[in-house]
């Protein structure tokens, strides 16, 4: 099982970023995928959550700015970040989770910084 995030980077207040996640060695179309982000010295936090059947939810610091998608073709996870903030600065990671299974599959995350 491979989670191979991509796209971070360092942008000014406002810009944005379209993060990845190329998945493989498992049934991708059946997962959840989530993206996490973990500030220093902070927990890891739930920033996105697509199911398999598309449905999606984000927390309210994102809502309105964060877009998560899915390719199920592709085997890809993006987040689309519009009119990022400093407090957006964090590690991201995607995750794959199975609902009701003891299968949790984590990347290696991805650093975005954004400055003021």
């Amino acid at each position: 099982v491979q989670l191979q995030a991509s796209g971070g980077g360092s942008v000014q207040a406002g810009g944005s970023l379209r993060l990845s996640c190329a998945a493989s060695g498992f049934a991708f179309s059946m997962y959840a995928m989530n993206w996490y982000r973990q500030a220093p010295g902070k927990q890891r936090d739930l920033v996105a959550s697509i199911t398999n059947t598309y449905s999606t939810n984000y927390p309210d610091s994102v809502k309105g700015r964060f877009t998560i998608s899915r390719d199920n073709g592709k085997n890809m996870l993006y987040l689309q970040m519009l009119s990022l903030k400093p407090e957006d600065t964090a590690v991201y990671y995607c995750n794959a989770n199975l609902r009701g299974s003891r299968y949790d599959y984590w990347g290696q995350g991805t650093m975005v910084t954004v400055s003021s």
